[in-house]
């Protein structure tokens, strides 16, 4: 089965094999969704992303759990499931700074080699695909409506976030129609600020980012910028957004 091309290889190869087998798995997932995307449109590609994603992660954690000798709980690993709940939000909060740090890699890949303005541009770029599959994601795993969600909808979903698990947010209803979203304290501008470094400004990104998160919510709501760097920001906050419901 293929096996035989493995000998001769030491643990420490091995073990780089298999990470590097994962990491192409993952990025042939990636692939699939964006041609799919390419040739049908977004929303097809999430309908199809919906089946393939159940159909794959049940595919490959039965596999996995065959190999390293754990069992699954209706689709869930054992292990996850019989850790101490303190360490779970541990590890939700460090899969979240690691995804956090790997768009920082790709940041400063990009910076380092073509500067800050590619380096931007293809970041907000990013954003404009990640923040709408976000909320698919979100939306998905909360069971919220594909149509009508709402403000408690969008309310909700901001905590589900990657962003909510290693910032500080706030969220204050301001009407029956509207509401405000404050980050508080935001991981990246805090660390800038230690090192007496000018806030990062993120506000293109940030415009692109949440208007397509409340957006891929339920299409009704409208996101309005109160501030967010470059733009001046009192000291509770780094950025705020106002979001909007027109029945």
């Amino acid at each position: 089965m293929g096996k035989q091309y493995l000998e001769g290889m030491s643990r420490e190869e091995l073990a780089d094999l298999v990470i590097d087998l994962l990491h192409r798995t993952v990025m042939h997932h990636v692939f699939w969704f964006k041609e799919v995307e390419h040739q049908m449109g977004f929303e097809k590609a999430l309908d199809v992303l919906d089946r393939a994603y159940e159909q794959s992660k049940g595919i490959q954690l039965k596999r996995l759990g065959k190999i390293l000798g754990f069992s699954l709980t209706e689709g869930k690993p054992e292990p996850l499931l019989a850790m101490p709940e303190e360490q779970l939000k541990d590890l939700v909060e460090g899969v979240a700074t690691g995804w956090l740090a790997g768009d920082g890699v790709w940041f400063q890949s990009v910076e380092f080699e073509d500067g800050m303005m590619d380096a931007k541009r293809c970041n907000d770029s990013c954003w404009a695909w990640f923040s709408p599959f976000e909320a698919w994601s979100v939306k998905r795993l909360l069971h919220l409506p594909k149509e009508g969600a709402g403000l408690e909808g969008l309310k909700k979903a901001l905590t589900y976030r990657l962003y909510a698990y290693i910032n500080e947010q706030s969220i204050i209803d301001e009407s029956p129609n509207s509401i405000l979203f404050q980050m508080n304290d935001c991981r990246v501008q805090s660390a800038r600020t230690k090192k007496g470094l000018e806030d990062y400004p993120c506000k293109s990104a940030g415009l692109v980012e949440y208007t397509n998160f409340a957006k891929a919510i339920d299409p009704r709501i409208k996101t309005e910028c109160v501030g967010c760097p470059p733009d001046a920001h009192p000291d509770d906050w780094y950025c705020a957004w106002r979001f909007t419901i027109v029945e």
